[in-house]
């Protein structure tokens, strides 16, 4: 038996054989081959397993998203049966003996070239798709799989960690668990896990071996620990842990269709953060009242080009449909830092955190949020919609994403296409700034959603996502939840309501606190809803608020 030890960021057990993340490699290997024919039926091969693949990929599309959807995937497969990009392959394969792998990758950069340097924008935006679809190619030929994953069972995932565009296309059907040797309790993948409600554990360093491949594991998200090979004693505590693990939620299944009410009769709203339409049926089947965070740039992510106006519009639709007439809040566009996507060409940061990232790019770049606006304005017609900003730091970038969303209704109205007349906005408060102008901002929207995650990295100067930092990035220091008191007092004042959107909402040790100083919704993961409606309903307000806002604001309590 081996035993690790990480840190747990997203509670519950599970057992399964451990697999390691099968990144696609960087450098393709070249060399001269002396069977061509035989090359070329390798090549012949992979093509039709990618485009078995795409048709696979154009269908799931369709049913989720739409038809405008399934057509990238539609067009990835017409561009892999080209006969002018084969003939091209079938040349370096034959002429120069060149391995498969390396007349598909010179191809790629030759058709992409070619593409890139036409006038049409059509065919300019054809060269991603020649990449994409040489990708998908090489990367079957190489062994490494799309979506990193290849078994026929679930599997505990292990890797070194995980990037947001990595995270967004992994078979979700196939992961009971993450392991990652760096990585943070703010990083995507630990947020990804609590979406899903599984069991991770990040920083186990060198500890985990390849060797361990396939072996199996046992991990216990709530204390970090991994087990490989358990024997039979350790086996059977875990595993009745898990079993405890399925009572403790039958017995919180009991609270659906429970209101959200403390003891002396205060409300919360308790709401769910999602990245994409397939986690839904999470949230309604957890009895959550609604979406208060719907991360829209993980559509961006999911795609190898800027998604179109009908791609978002049937996404947004689809969230906004399915949840009925609960509300859904869906932020614009949050990329930078650490959401890098290639085709959005943005220069190189020295300090991304603080650079040029979501409602900035949107400000600077009004053709990309113009798309997104015109696409949650249409799907506002299916439910109940509310828009969120994020990274606002003054009262002039909200009135200026404000005067884009009413050219956007004036140019749907003029086009005679339908939107709810009753869409909210709100902005995400999530820098010092943003904190300190609340007064003024709270004139010029209707709600508030503290993002804690990076409201905490910038109120303590403290990168979230360096593990070095551990112990120096704390969601529960006073300036934090100073911050928060001010932000209620003085949206309150104004008749805005406010909740929080990052993971501190889901932390039960400040839940009191949070219904002390009057926040009025808390978004979390599907699976954090029932015991937080828990805590919420064992909870008398009035017996702690006097003492929790007294110690919030001592001195005494200062570190």
């Amino acid at each position: 038996m081996i035993s690790i030890q990480g840190k747990g960021v997203s509670t519950g057990v599970a057992i399964g054989p451990l697999y390691y993340y099968q990144r696609a490699k960087s450098t393709i290997r070249r060399y001269e081959v002396e069977n061509t024919e035989a090359e070329w039926e390798r090549f012949k091969a992979a093509q039709a397993k990618a485009i078995e693949q795409l048709s696979e990929l154009a269908e799931k599309a369709r049913e989720e998203a739409g038809d405008e959807a399934a057509m990238l995937f539609e067009t990835h497969q017409m561009m892999a049966e080209d006969l002018d990009y084969e003939e091209a392959i079938q040349g370096l394969i034959n002429d120069n003996k060149l391995n498969a792998e390396a007349a598909v990758t010179d191809t790629a950069a030759q058709f992409a070239e070619m593409f890139a340097s036409m006038d049409d924008a059509y065919m300019q935006a054809r060269a991603a798709d020649v990449k994409d679809v040489s990708g998908r190619i090489i990367g079957i030929l190489t062994g490494v799989v799309q979506g990193g994953i290849d078994s026929p069972v679930p599997v505990i995932l292990a890797a070194d960690d995980l990037a947001p565009s990595e995270t967004v296309q992994l078979d979700k059907s196939k992961i009971l668990g993450f392991i990652t040797e760096g990585g943070s309790g703010s990083s995507h993948t630990a947020i990804l896990a609590r979406t899903m409600g599984i069991p991770a554990i990040i920083g186990v360093g060198d500890q985990l071996k390849p060797e361990y491949e396939g072996r199996e594991v046992i991990i216990d998200g709530s204390t970090g620990n991994v087990v490989v090979d358990a024997d039979e004693a350790t086996k059977s505590y875990l595993l009745k842990k898990l079993e405890e693990q399925k009572k403790t939620q039958e017995m919180l299944n009991l609270l659906k269709g429970q209101p959200n009410v403390t003891k002396d009769g205060q409300s919360v709203r308790i709401y769910c953060n999602i990245g994409s339409p397939d986690d839904v049926p999470a949230v309604l089947s957890n009895d959550a009242g609604g979406v208060g965070l719907f991360r829209s740039e993980f559509l961006y992510l999911n795609c190898d080009d800027y998604p179109t106006e009908d791609y978002q519009f049937e996404a947004y639709k689809k969230v906004l449909s399915d949840m009925g007439d609960k509300e859904v809040i869906i932020r614009t566009l949050d990329i930078g830092a650490d959401k890098q996507i290639g085709y959005f060409d943005l220069p190189h940061e020295e300090n991304p955190a603080m650079g040029n990232r979501a409602l900035r790019i949107c400000l600077n770049r009004p053709e990309i949020f113009h798309t997104q606006l015109r696409a949650l304005y249409r799907a506002s017609a299916f439910g109940h919609l509310g828009i969120m900003f994020p990274m606002v730091t003054s009262v002039w970038e909200v009135k200026e994403a404000k005067k884009m969303c009413e050219r956007v209704k004036a140019e749907l109205n003029a086009e005679g296409k339908p939107f709810s007349s009753d869409v909210s906005i709100g902005i995400m408060i999530e820098t010092p700034a943003a904190v300190l102008m609340s007064d003024r901002l709270a004139k010029e929207v209707d709600f508030f959603s503290c993002g804690t995650n990076d409201l905490t990295q910038y109120t303590l100067a403290c990168d979230r996502q360096n593990a070095d930092l551990g112990r120096f990035y704390n969601p529960h220091h006073p300036a934090v939840l100073r911050a928060l008191k001010m932000v209620c007092d003085n949206a309150h004042k104004n008749g805005v309501w406010v909740g929080i959107c990052g993971e501190l909402g889901a932390d039960l040790e400040l839940t009191e606190t949070f219904l002390s100083i009057g926040i009025d919704e808390l978004s979390v993961s599907p699976r954090a809803v029932l015991p937080l409606r828990q805590k919420v309903r064992e909870t008398t307000v009035a017996d702690v608020r006097e003492k929790l806002v007294g110690d919030l604001l001592s001195d005494e309590n200062a570190i």
